[in-house]
């Protein structure tokens, strides 16, 4: 058996034309990205899907399952778990006053920013309008629903600080 680590390339991805991919970006099968910008050695998992305007940052790990939406933005070296999904409509609808089908006129989106060195948890989900520092640990499960300082680590749902994260920053 062969210790040669070979590239990590999947199938059955659907990456748009504008999508910015960095060195030594790793895709797995069934990713989904648009108008997105993945720095340098990012991994991301199967069944991932990144939004328009989203920027993660150089040497991030994004589990599978994953749902990345439009207006987060991800520092460098940070770890988000399986399953984390991120919001960004404060009052999601389906039709707007008149009971026309939503669009993007018809709501604004809240801009998350996840620090550096940020671990999040499998099957966490943040909301938008969030702030979390450098260095934070977010538990499995939990549910960010206000901002985390750095270096800190949240669990819950609600999510509440209960210490230092261990984390380098």
């Amino acid at each position: 058996m062969s210790t040669e680590r070979r590239p990590f390339v999947g199938h059955y991805q659907a990456i748009a034309p504008d999508v910015k991919l960095g060195k030594g970006v790793r895709l797995s099968s069934f990713v989904n990205l648009y108008g997105c910008d993945l720095g340098d050695e990012v991994t991301l998992g199967a069944f991932v899907e990144i939004q328009k305007g989203v920027v993660v940052g150089d040497r991030c790990k994004i589990g599978s399952h994953t749902f990345i939406c439009e207006g987060v933005t991800i520092g460098a070296e940070s770890f988000i778990g399986h399953g984390v999904m991120f919001i960004n409509d404060k009052y999601p609808v389906a039709v707007n006053e008149e009971g026309r089908v939503a669009d993007e006129g018809d709501w604004v989106v809240q801009r998350t920013n996840v620090g550096s060195r940020v671990s999040i948890g499998s099957n966490a989900t943040i909301l938008g309008g969030i702030e979390i520092g450098d260095g934070v640990l977010i538990g499995a499960g939990s549910v960010v629903t206000r901002d985390i300082p750095a270096g800190l680590k949240a669990v819950g749902a609600p999510a509440r600080v209960v210490g230092p994260s261990a984390l380098r920053q």
